[in-house]
C-alpha cells in the first residue's frame, strides 16, 4: 500500500511517500480503505519528536490519527461493522506506528463510528479528532449547560470551529477569540467574536461584564491565566494546550478514542447542527506541504488529505 511514513524524527524533509506492507487485521479490528485523512497539529509535533516523552514511536512510522473510509474486511470477533460500511475514526493507540496517512488502515472498532451521510469525504475525514476534542471538552470536562456563556480561545481553527457549533447545540452563548479577518466567519458559526492579542481581557469584559461561565483554551500562551480572571470556578476552565491548567484546578483535555462520543458528534452532523469547514485539501503524496500549512497556525477550519 502507499503511505506517508517517517524513519526518524525531523522536519518536513523526513516525510516519505512510500510503499509499505498491507496492515494485518486483528480479531477486534477492521480493514479500512481510506478516502480522507485529517491533518492535525499533533501529527507534525510527533514528526518533530515533541511527544517522544509520552508516546513510544516505532519506525517506519505512518503518521495520522483521523480517517474516513470504507470497510474492506473485518476481524473474526467484529460484529459492529461489515464490508462496505462507511466509517470515520480517531485511530489512536498507546504508541505511534500504524497511522492513517495511508491507503489501508487496520482500525480497532473502539476507534470508529459510522460516517455521517451529511458530510462528504473531506469533511468526514476532518471530523474525528477535532470533533471529539471539542465534544469531550465541552460536554465532558466543562459540562456546559443551556444559558451559560462560554469563551473559546482560537475559535476559528480546526477544533475551535467545531467547538463553537457544539457549544451552540448545548444552548450556550459563545464568545470566540480570533483575528479580525475571521470575525465574520465566527459570526456565521454562531459566536460573538473578540480580537485576540493585546487587550483581550478588556474586550471580553466589554461583551460579558459579569465574566463567563466556562472557558476552553485551544492555543496556550497564557490563556489559562487570562481565563482565570473571567471564570469564577477554576474547574470550568479546560485546555488542550497547557498542562498547567490542572494545577490551577481546571482540566487538561487529551482526546480519547470513544465510539459513543464519536457517534454523538456524527449524529450532530447528520441532524444539520454541525458542519466541518475544510480550509484546504491535498493529495496524500503532498502530506508534508499539508503539515507545513497546519504548523503555521493560521488556518480557518480543517486541512485534509485525500486518498485515491
Amino acid at each position: 500500500m502507499k503511505a506517508i511514513a517517517i524513519r526518524r524524527y525531523g522536519g518536513p524533509e523526513v516525510v516519505e511517500f512510500t510503499e509499505l506492507p498491507d496492515p494485518k487485521v486483528g480479531p477486534d479490528s477492521v480493514l479500512v480503505r481510506v478516502r480522507a485523512a485529517g491533518v492535525n497539529p499533533v501529527d507534525w509535533k510527533i514528526r518533530e519528536g515533541y511527544l517522544d516523552g509520552i508516546l513510544d514511536a516505532h519506525f517506519p512510522l505512518v503518521m495520522g490519527f483521523d480517517l474516513a473510509g470504507v470497510v474492506q474486511a473485518v476481524g473474526g470477533a467484529v460484529t459492529e461493522f461489515q464490508p462496505g460500511d462507511e466509517v470515520i475514526g480517531y485511530v489512536r493507540k498507546d504508541w505511534v506506528e500504524h497511522g492513517t496517512y495511508a491507503e489501508l488502515v487496520a482500525a480497532p472498532v473502539r476507534t470508529l463510528a459510522r460516517k455521517p451521510a451529511a458530510l462528504d469525504w473531506a469533511q468526514a475525514g476532518g471530523l474525528p479528532l477535532a470533533g471529539l476534542t471539542a465534544y469531550q471538552a465541552l460536554v465532558g470536562a466543562l459540562a456546559v449547560r443551556e444559558g451559560e456563556t462560554v469563551l473559546i480561545h482560537a475559535a476559528a481553527g480546526g477544533v475551535g470551529s467545531l467547538a463553537v457549533q457544539i457549544a451552540g447545540t448545548l444552548g450556550a452563548r459563545v464568545i470566540g477569540t480570533a483575528g479580525p479577518r475571521n470575525h465574520d466567519y465566527l459570526r456565521r458559526l454562531g459566536a460573538e467574536p473578540v480580537p485576540h492579542g493585546e487587550g483581550l481581557l478588556e474586550a471580553v469584559r466589554a461583551v460579558a461584564p459579569q465574566g463567563v461561565d466556562a472557558a476552553l483554551d485551544l492555543v496556550g500562551g497564557g490563556m489559562v491565566e487570562l481565563s482565570a480572571q473571567l471564570v469564577a470556578d477554576p474547574a470550568r476552565i479546560a485546555s488542550v494546550a497547557d498542562y498547567g491548567v490542572a494545577a490551577r484546578g481546571g482540566h487538561y483535555v487529551w482526546t480519547r478514542p470513544d465510539p459513543v462520543d464519536l457517534a454523538a458528534v456524527a449524529a450532530l452532523a447528520d441532524r444539520g447542527l454541525l458542519t466541518v469547514p475544510v480550509a484546504s485539501t491535498f493529495p496524500l503524496s503532498q502530506a508534508a506541504s499539508a503539515q507545513a500549512l497546519n504548523a503555521e497556525g493560521r488556518t480557518r477550519g480543517k486541512i485534509v488529505l485525500l486518498v485515491d
